[in-house]
C-alpha cells in the first residue's frame, strides 16, 4: 500500500554508459583533425552495437569523440569494442599521430575546480610541462578526483609551404621534396602558396591551467 505513496524524482540519477576517445596530432588544423582523424574513427565506432549517441569535437591538434551507449549495454564490454575499433582504424590515421586513448566517463560529472597558472620567468612550454608532470599528477591522487585535464599547452610543429613555380624553376619534383621532408609533417604539407619554408609554432595561449572533475575513477 505504501509503495505507491513513495516520492519519485522527476530527474532520476541515471549513469549512462559513456566512453570518451581522445586523439592528438600536434600541429594539425581542426579541419585536418576532423577529416583525417575523427571521420575514420566515427565510421568504425558506428559499427559497435548499442551506440545510442556519438558526438565529436576537433580543435588544433586534438579530437574528442564521446560515445554514449544504451542503458542495457555493459560498459566493460563496450570498452573492449571501442579498443578493437581503434586498433582497426590505426592504419587509416595520419603518420605521426599519438595513438588514440579512451576512458570511461560520467556525462553528469562537471568540473568543480579550475586552477590558473602564470609565470613571469617560465615560458609557456615550461609552464605546461610543470602543470602536467607535477601539479596534475599530485591532484589526480586526491581522493574523489576522477579526472584532471591540463589546458594551454604550447605544442610546436613544422609547417612546410611550397611555391610550385619556384620548384619548377629549380627542376625540383614533388617526389624529391616529399622524400626530404620528415614523415611526421605529412599532414601539414601544402603546395598551394608561399615561398618560404620555416617552422612555425602552433597557437599559443596566455596561460596554463588544470581542471578537476569529481566522481568515481573508472
Amino acid at each position: 500500500m505504501a509503495y505507491r505513496l513513495l516520492p519519485v524524482s522527476n530527474l532520476p540519477n541515471v549513469d549512462f554508459p559513456t566512453i570518451q576517445v581522445n586523439a592528438s596530432l600536434p600541429g594539425a588544423s581542426p579541419e585536418t583533425m576532423a577529416s583525417a582523424v575523427a571521420t575514420p574513427l566515427e565510421k568504425q565506432f558506428s559499427t559497435i552495437a548499442g551506440v545510442d549517441q556519438m558526438t565529436s569535437s576537433s580543435s588544433l591538434g586534438s579530437t574528442n569523440i564521446t560515445l554514449q551507449f544504451t542503458l542495457d549495454r555493459n560498459i566493460d564490454a563496450a570498452a573492449q569494442d571501442v579498443q578493437a575499433a581503434i586498433s582497426k582504424t590505426l592504419r587509416q590515421l595520419p603518420t605521426g599521430i599519438v595513438p588514440p586513448s579512451y576512458q570511461k566517463v560520467n556525462p553528469a560529472d562537471q568540473p568543480i575546480i579550475y586552477y590558473a597558472m602564470s609565470s613571469s620567468t617560465l615560458s609557456l612550454p615550461e609552464l605546461d610541462e610543470y602543470a602536467e608532470t607535477f601539479i596534475a599528477q599530485r591532484l589526480s591522487t586526491v581522493s574523489g578526483v576522477a579526472q584532471v585535464n591540463v589546458y594551454g599547452a604550447a605544442k610546436y610543429a613544422v609547417r612546410i609551404q611550397l611555391d610550385p613555380k619556384a620548384l619548377a624553376t629549380r627542376s625540383i619534383g614533388s617526389t624529391r621534396w616529399r622524400t626530404a621532408s620528415p614523415p611526421a609533417t605529412s599532414t601539414c604539407r601544402r603546395a598551394s602558396c608561399g615561398v618560404r619554408t620555416a617552422p612555425t609554432p602552433c597557437r599559443r595561449t596566455a596561460s596554463s591551467g588544470a581542471r578537476l572533475s569529481s566522481g568515481r575513477s573508472s
